[in-house]
């Protein structure tokens, strides 16, 4: 994999060549131009044209105080590598990580609530970044490769990795608030798309599905299940719609944000190394030693064909057509699957069912 070329096309470039060549493959110039059939769940129909999506001014990087610790990744300009290590915790390690992804799912359903025309990505980069450190957590995204802000925030034809800036919402757009927090050493990751104002029923209708999708992937975890279950359940559930799956990515994360086992359709078909979902236990009554992961199918209207845009992280579709991603972090049990990137009550007591 050659690095320094995919630098050179940018920072999303390299850090998808990095997926890419974990997965086994060999990235080729036209992915690394354009992501066409890029590492996420595709959905493809018609949708109508708005006006495109134009970058705004983006403010200086928000300081974070010198007590709140950072991850190791911070004041380094370089993507850092994908852990080939699974996220695998004792006791101590569970109950951190459920703090972390407690975080960033308070802090993802506040940034919702801020969601309205006039107020810009800016704005709500602002409050998501005074929230977390108001409790001695550090914003995950800031720092990343160099990555500018404290959360990714990507409208419409934005797939992800939009940098905030000073363009003001509109009604009828969406948005996607990716949040993930670094608390005690553990990271917590989780997104939302959100409507705003009067939004078209094509636009709710992805939306909609998009979560579904989410709700149907994690329903299909356990202990001992194949990864490749997932995007099978999801092109299912896709297919009911009238639409077609192209592909899709999860990846571990605990002490590190990104880290193997990397979850694509239709990439994995359980190769030995990929292995099944696991559970173990290091004490009785529930202290477990279990693995950790992100499902975040990513949902499009149109073009499967993508740009980068000069800043060499926001990732657009190519026609202009919207997206929509959700995302939660999930710990595989005995008893089955728990979300923990959720504020529902009685949300970690129960298995995820459908």
């Amino acid at each position: 994999m050659a690095l320094g070329a995919s630098l050179a096309r940018g920072k999303c470039q390299h850090f998808l060549a990095q997926v890419l060549a974990s997965s086994g493959r060999v990235l080729n110039l036209d992915e690394t131009r354009t992501f066409k059939r890029p590492c996420r769940l595709q959905i493809v129909a018609r949708v109508g044209k708005r006006p495109p999506l134009r970058r705004g001014k983006v403010s200086p990087c928000r300081p974070v105080p010198e007590h709140i610790p950072r991850p190791p990744y911070v004041g380094s300009p370089t993507i850092p590598e994908i852990s080939r290590d699974y996220q695998m915790h004792d006791s101590k390690g569970i109950y951190r990580m459920r703090a972390a992804c407690a975080l960033a799912a308070q802090v993802l359903d506040y940034s919702g609530t801020l969601v309205k025309s006039s107020i810009t990505t800016d704005d709500i980069d602002e409050a998501v970044h005074q929230m977390i450190i108001s409790a001695g957590a550090y914003p995950s995204p800031l720092g990343y490769g160099g990555f500018p802000k404290s959360v990714c925030t990507s409208v419409n034809e934005c797939m992800f990795h939009g940098i905030p800036d000073s363009r003001k919402l509109q009604s009828g757009d969406i948005i996607n608030i990716d949040v993930a927090v670094y608390l005690d050493g553990y990271h917590g990751d989780t997104s939302k798309t959100f409507l705003c104002g009067d939004v078209s029923d094509e636009m709710k209708r992805l939306v909609k599905v998009t979560e579904e999708c989410l709700e149907r992937g994690i329903a299909v975890c356990k202990d001992g299940a194949t990864f490749k279950q997932i995007g099978q359940t999801i092109r299912e559930h896709a297919e009911k719609h009238s639409f077609e799956v192209e592909r899709f990515i999860g990846h571990g994360v605990g002490t590190v944000l990104h880290s193997q086992p990397l979850i694509f359709y239709p990439c994995n078909e359980d190769p030995p190394s990929l292995g099944c979902m696991l559970e173990g236990q290091t004490f009785t009554i529930g202290e477990w030693l279990s693995l950790k992961l992100t499902i975040e199918p990513v949902v499009s209207m149109g073009s499967v064909e993508l740009m980068t845009w000069p800043d060499k992280w926001t990732v657009v579709t190519a026609d202009g057509s919207p997206s929509a991603q959700f995302e939660h972090t999930v710990l595989i049990t005995k008893y089955g699957v728990e979300v923990l990137t959720t504020t529902s009550i009685n949300s970690n007591s129960h298995p995820f069912s459908l």
